[in-house]
């Protein structure tokens, strides 16, 4: 995945954006950069790897020596960025977030322009460098951009620094949101809606699909009207989106504490556990939404030691995440011991770390271990997002489950025949899983519930992980 922010200010700009871009570190976990345009001294920029220290300790000394009154940065888990770039528009700095599923066809269409491109370790290519030269195949900014995003497979979203001022673009299905915010010092426009509220900084409006904005300290113009459809992904609020976070006027928390109400209604007579916890910190909101629905107390059985781990997800090795992940959390014995848990996630994708927690809750004394999930069953691979390092769709859990219920490796065809949760496959994958992963009983948030809980036309919403449909 990956965040950015932009801030445009009368004066030196670097203490609100490196704030700014600190408040998207949920968002990525292998690099990070900043870049900044100077009235005076012109253009500069900083990247580092974040893998093994937080942004705020890799980027400390930009901080103290960096000035400008303009600039962009990001939280990315894939590409080093922003980069700077000289070219028929001038020089320009730009930041993505966003995916490029027809890179191989692009490149070789601009190479055979006599051009050529940066490989990265992996032989691929930054797909921000890919987007700047995409930009550069027209003869101005917004064509270029507009260009960029129709030729792209995948989505989009942008900030690009120039001289003259910050273009802030949202893809033009709107999967990724882009917000802007205002003080009498400047504009800026951020990934997440709450990265600026500490910063003095207020809600100025939220780009709709496919909108291109272009601000600097005093102005914000739009430059291309928005479009008509949107599809903005769901599993922001499921999973990616902060708790403070909100998108498209719905709170990501409360949109959680619906999750686990509708939880707690279908579970009415099924279950009657002592006591409701949520994965820390992952599930917490959908534990105090059920609780809250169902009367049962809500417990913290274990606790999450943050103080010198890194994020459970952060090293590129699956094992090695898993055990970080074990590692972390420290029981309560006092409230596991001779206990009926009813634990909440947010997801089960590959389903390991979920297996480990409840086998650490059955050592720590839990008499049952009862397991939700605040979404559907994930069944697809995302195409729209960078969401995963997984590089295998049987990676996933349901694939594996259905791969043993049909004797085979299940292609799309077969899988959706699963998505239904009131058919007879569907019931036969969850207790596939909830065996596989000793638990004493299984549900998955029903897709309906999901969508009513965030409270926008359903249409609007890109469920592409869950069915496989557009």
């Amino acid at each position: 995945m990956g965040g950015f922010f932009g801030v445009a200010t009368k004066e030196d700009c670097v203490f609100d954006l490196f704030f700014g871009i600190d408040y998207h570190s949920h968002l990525g976990t292998r690099r990070a950069g900043m870049a900044v345009y100077d009235f005076e001294n012109g253009f500069d920029k900083s990247i580092h790897d974040i893998e093994s220290s937080p942004f705020r300790t890799k980027f400390i000394k930009d901080f103290e020596e960096m000035r400008g009154n303009f600039g962009v940065g990001c939280i990315s888990d894939f590409e080093a960025q922003p980069i700077l770039v000289r070219s028929h528009h001038g020089s320009f700095a730009i930041t993505t977030v966003g995916r490029i599923n027809n890179s191989e066809e692009i490149v070789k269409n601009i190479i055979s322009k006599k051009t050529h491109f940066f490989e990265m370790q992996n032989g691929a290519i930054n797909q921000t460098e890919l987007v700047a030269a995409l930009i550069n195949q027209k003869d101005n900014f917004i064509e270029g951009i507009r260009y960029a995003q129709e030729i792209i497979d995948g989505s989009m979203s942008m900030l690009i620094l120039t001289p003259k001022g910050i273009y802030a673009v949202r893809d033009r299905l709107g999967r990724t949101p882009v917000v802007i915010g205002h003080k009498e010092e400047g504009f800026c426009a951020s990934f997440e809606s709450y990265a600026y509220l500490n910063l003095g900084y207020t809600d100025y409006k939220e780009l709709a699909p496919g909108e291109v904005v272009v601000f600097d300290s005093e102005n914000l113009k739009t430059l291309v009207s928005p479009e008509n459809d949107m599809k903005i992904c769901t599993f922001l609020w499921v999973y990616y989106g902060y708790p403070s976070s909100s998108y498209e006027g719905t709170s990501v928390e409360l949109m959680r504490y619906n999750c686990g109400k509708c939880l707690a209604e279908r579970d009415k007579g099924k279950v009657t556990p002592d006591t409701v916890a949520g994965i820390p910190d992952s599930g917490i909101a959908h534990a105090v939404g059920y609780a809250n629905a169902s009367g049962i107390h809500y417990t913290r059985p274990f606790v999450k030691y943050t103080p010198t781990w890194p994020r459970s997800f952060m090293p590129g090795i699956q094992t090695k995440r898993n055990l970080i992940a074990k590692m972390k959390l420290i029981p309560i014995h006092d409230l596991i011991e001779g206990k009926s848990l009813l634990l909440i996630d947010d997801s089960i994708v590959r389903g390991t770390q979920l297996s480990e927690t409840t086998e650490f809750l059955y050592n720590s004394g839990a008499k049952e271990v009862h397991i939700r999930t605040g979404c559907p069953p994930v069944m697809f691979a995302c195409k729209y997002l960078n969401f995963s390092r997984s590089t295998s769709v049987m990676e996933l859990m349901t694939r594996r489950a259905i791969k043993e219920l049909e004797g085979c490796d299940p292609d799309d065809a077969i899988v959706s025949q699963y998505t239904d949760p009131d058919s007879e496959k569907y019931k036969n994958m969850i207790e596939v899983i909830r065996q596989k992963l000793h638990f004493t009983s299984l549900a998955y948030l029903r897709l309906d519930d999901m969508l009513d809980s965030i409270g926008i036309d359903h249409s609007k919403l890109c469920t592409y992980c869950w069915t496989g449909k557009e």
